[in-house]
């Protein structure tokens, strides 16, 4: 075989068989296919698209790329959640110790942020000496005893991918359904569990903004998993606003806590509750949606998902004093309110320009390689909805450092204010089974 041939085959819309992937993984991860040959390979499926039985391959080949994590001596079975990143979107944060109280075993391997969206890794370490780092023995220990960690990928898990991720995000090819598709099962393969909960975000904070693409992306995604023998249900969720009202690592654990213990936003306490019920089920605990929700609220009620969160937080090095005293986490040394310049309802919201302007003052990264200010970023006052008059604070820029004028005038201009109220937006489009 040569890579030439092969993307010339995938550039006239042919279909790449088992052996051409295999040989065009092992050869891009071995080093023997160079960057621009990859690059114009990733263009063309962008392009081209793949059929279903493709993408399933390019997912089995890239999780056979690397090691497998073999959790088969923690009893049970193991049930994970995968969002496909928004801004705001925290929920992985108390949905893990929740449904670890309730009796789940949920071993979750998290991401870092980039761009707009945050990442679930970057908010933890906002804990002072939360580790994220775990040892494979000890990331097993923590979920047969405690039923929850929440740790970093290894290099070693799905190499290829790892590869591939970085070559897509500088080719402009990081929103092709195929590859993001296989770039996700491949780690969650991976990671050793038995079913998965998978959270698409779709609107303009989402990577899929268009609704017909978030749900082909959910149709993929489930179907990948029924080819490994992994059950898999897809929740399309709305991220034409921001979830909560915190954008920021350390505001977000804030913002977690008080979802544990039952003072969230309801959004936030509403998606953590629904994507929970549904991984009780899969993981056998409950029969039915509302049963499932009812043994959730109780754990919020009585504290034990706030205690499971402190375990979490113990088991992994860090503070768990921060759950009864949120002031320990990293503080901002000043904030500056934005303001509304007229009087009516906020109508629309511009989510990834918000996501954008939290990073430009330090709270995300637009490089991999750039540090994050834990402590920084942006809490809201107003959602759609929401009435407001001249003057009033629609957001607080949490700072440690002057704000841009430019970042200012983002966030002023993520929010359109109209005279009449609008339609709320639907927190859960649809579900893919």
């Amino acid at each position: 075989m040569r890579m030439v041939d092969l993307i010339a085959k995938k550039r006239d819309g042919q279909t790449l068989t088992t052996p051409e992937i295999q040989f065009i993984i092992d050869g891009y991860t071995d080093g023997s296919i160079p960057d621009y040959q990859m690059s114009a390979l990733l263009m063309a499926i962008y392009l081209k698209g793949m059929a279903d039985p493709e993408i399933a391959t390019l997912a089995k080949t890239m999780l056979d790329s690397g090691e497998k994590l073999d959790l088969s001596m923690i009893p049970g079975i193991k049930v994970d959640k995968h969002s496909t990143g928004g801004v705001g979107d925290e929920i992985s944060i108390p949905l893990a110790p929740l449904v670890a109280a309730a009796g789940a075993k949920n071993p979750m391997i998290s991401g870092r942020g980039l761009g707009h969206t945050g990442g679930t890794l970057d908010k933890l370490e906002s804990i002072p000496n939360f580790n994220v780092n775990q040892t494979t023995e000890h990331f097993i220990e923590e979920v047969q005893e405690h039923g929850t960690a929440i740790v970093s990928a290894s290099k070693d898990v799905a190499p290829a991918d790892r590869k591939i991720y970085a070559l897509r995000d500088v080719t402009s090819t990081v929103e092709s359904i195929p590859l993001i598709a296989s770039s996700i099962m491949s780690k969650k393969l991976a990671s050793g569990t038995n079913a998965l909960v998978l959270d698409v975000k779709t609107g303009n904070g989402a990577f899929m903004k268009n609704e017909a693409q978030a749900k082909k992306l959910a149709e993929t995604l489930v179907a990948i998993g029924k080819q490994n023998d992994v059950p898999c249900v897809a929740f399309l969720t709305d991220m034409n606003q921001p979830l909560g009202y915190a954008i920021g690592n350390a505001l977000e654990i804030k913002e977690s806590i008080d979802v544990l213990k039952g003072e969230g936003p309801k959004d936030v306490t509403e998606l953590t509750l629904v994507l929970g019920a549904e991984m009780l089920i899969l993981a056998g605990i409950a029969k039915d949606t509302a049963t499932a929700r009812q043994i959730l609220e109780a754990k919020i009620a009585d504290g034990s998902a706030l205690q499971a969160f402190k375990q979490l937080i113990i088991d992994q090095g860090g503070d768990a004093s921060v759950v009864d005293d949120p002031t320990k986490l990293p503080q901002a040394l000043s904030t500056l309110d934005i303001t509304a310049k007229e009087t009516g309802y906020v109508s629309a919201m511009q989510t990834n320009e918000l996501g954008l302007a939290s990073m430009k003052i330090g709270g995300g990264r637009a490089k991999k390689e750039d540090l994050v200010d834990p402590a920084v970023g942006i809490m809201l006052h107003k959602k759609i909805g929401d009435q407001i008059t001249v003057g009033e604070p629609l957001a607080t820029l949490y700072l440690n450092a002057p704000a841009p004028q430019e970042v200012q005038d983002q966030v002023l201009n993520s929010f359109t204010i109209s005279a009449e109220a609008p339609e709320l937006p639907e927190l859960i489009h649809e579900i893919v089974r």
